[in-house]
């Protein structure tokens, strides 16, 4: 009998302790609030009373645009906040360096045994900064898929058949151009600015395996061949890269982009609006929200995915980095109930499903295995800014084809393991220089990629404001990059 109750006084002293008095939890994640979020929150904090979880989640949500301003504030101001959004494309290096979140490692060990079981321990190890879990890796997949959408109903009208290659996507995007007045060929800018046609083509080919850098969406600074070397395309020109920009420039001219495409700044509404016969995006599959809104815009209307992805193993190259991360900031007052929150959504499908997706029957319903469909637009997808993980986050199949890819990507080991695995870039020594070639980048690098302007005037008067900035950053880069690796005895 004493071994027995010894047993369980260890077990209850290892389960996370529940949480009897009530608790506010204030969550800050980027987006737009949805209409069902209310019923969402209640069905959740009552499942959770049940669980021993007392807690009411105060879920504020900030305006993308607005997401870098305001939770630099919120952080710098001691705002008590419990968990909050952020990313190495965000500001989360800098963030980590001033001290604002609180290491997570004890916390997890204590209270969090869920969420290290959902989340794999290579993305978790891969994610450290300084060698701690300042904040948990948000992703679904090892690496992020790559597509372009086409409009279907156009290519079956045209008498296209199902497009395998960039050189037959191109060669559609001329065919609707001359025989589809009024449609508009090629929508190059993705669901918005930051995100141009050049990110998945790029992310698409085999042969020069580049990545830009992290906290440079881009290519201007860039890796390729997981060889260790950090690239210039001010020095290198490099002729693939510099290639697309010759192409777009001619895409532009021949009309297959958006002649307005630099004044476009609700790049999902243009999507659902019929006027394009190809999209740049990300992720495998199409928006059922999105495929929805356009068939309700022009009937018949229908998108489709096209990738030129391969799926032999080891044909890509993965850091296992997250793009997305959710922090506790250290002044919290609550961390053991914040981990404890992410602990109990990561203790089922049923709970995970809850807050991804919504109330079942109501906002989602299965469709077979981990494959579910939407109903509505009540509850819109988010998972990604809060609590996404490779266990539990379901796949949108629309075909067969979408829901083999997106299962190839949740497998380590079908990707080559990038020698950077485990790197973390620290932007402070060259803070000011970052700051200057952002800001020319953001002015130059659609000009660009859009072709809206002379590649070659373009490109040299980027190079002559932002040229100095970019080596001096390369330089530390490269600098952190050798000290990792000789670390690493590699």
């Amino acid at each position: 009998m004493k071994r027995v109750l010894s047993a369980l006084l260890v077990l209850a002293l290892a389960a996370p302790a529940a949480l009897t008095a009530q608790t506010t939890l204030k969550v800050m994640i980027p987006g737009s609030r949805p209409a069902g979020m209310d019923l969402v929150l209640a069905e959740a904090q009552k499942r959770m009373a049940a669980d021993g979880l007392n807690l009411v989640l105060d879920v504020n949500f900030i305006p993308w645009s607005d997401l870098g301003q305001k939770t630099q504030i919120v952080l710098a101001s001691g705002e008590n906040v419990d968990l909050i959004f952020d990313a190495p494309w965000l500001h989360l290096p800098q963030m980590v360096a001033k001290g604002f979140y609180e290491p997570l490692d004890a916390l997890l060990a204590k209270d969090g045994p869920n969420i290290l079981k959902a989340i794999p321990k290579v993305l978790l190890d891969a994610n450290r900064i300084g060698g701690q879990i300042m904040g948990l890796p948000l992703t679904n997949a090892y690496l992020s898929g790559r597509t372009f959408w086409v409009r279907k109903d156009i290519r079956e009208k045209l008498g296209v058949k199902p497009i395998k290659s960039w050189d037959e996507l191109v060669k559609f995007a001329y065919a609707v151009k001359t025989k589809v007045p009024g449609t508009i060929p090629f929508q190059s800018i993705g669901g918005n600015q930051s995100y141009d046609w050049t990110i998945p083509l790029v992310h698409m080919d085999t042969k020069y395996k580049i990545d830009s850098l992290q906290g440079f969406v881009p290519f201007t600074l860039y890796t390729k061949n997981n060889d260790g070397k950090i690239y210039n395309l001010f020095d290198t020109k490099d002729p693939y890269l510099y290639g697309l920009f010759k192409q777009g420039r001619q895409f532009y001219k021949d009309k297959i982009f958006d002649p307005d495409i630099l004044s476009i700044t609700d790049g999902t509404a243009a999507m659902e609006s019929g006027k394009y016969a190809i999209v740049a995006m990300t992720d495998f599959g199409v928006s059922p929200q999105i495929q929805t809104n356009l068939s309700r815009n022009v009937p018949g209307a229908e998108y489709e995915m096209v990738t030129f992805w391969s799926t032999r193993p080891g044909d890509y190259v993965s850091a296992f980095k997250a793009w997305n991360f959710i922090a506790v900031p250290k002044v919290s007052k609550n961390k053991d109930a914040a981990v404890s929150f992410l602990n109990w959504v990561m203790s089922s499908q049923d709970n995970y499903d809850l807050l991804a997706y919504g109330l079942k029957g109501t906002h989602w319903e299965p469709m077979g295995g981990d494959s579910y469909k939407t109903i509505g637009s009540d509850y819109t997808y988010f998972p990604y800014a809060w609590i996404w993980n490779t266990t539990y986050d379901r796949i949108t199949a629309n075909t067969p084809e979408e829901k083999s890819l997106n299962k190839f990507l949740r497998v380590a080991s079908n990707f080559t393991v990038d020698k950077l695995t485990g790197f973390t870039w620290d932007p402070t020594p060259v803070s000011n220089e970052v700051s200057k070639f952002s800001a020319s980048q953001t002015k130059y690098w659609p000009l660009l990629v859009q072709g809206v302007a002379d590649t070659d005037n373009t490109f040299d008067a980027f190079k002559k404001e932002a040229g100095d900035a970019a080596k001096k950053i390369q330089a530390e880069y490269q600098r952190q990059v050798d000290a990792f690796l000789a670390a690493k005895g590699k």
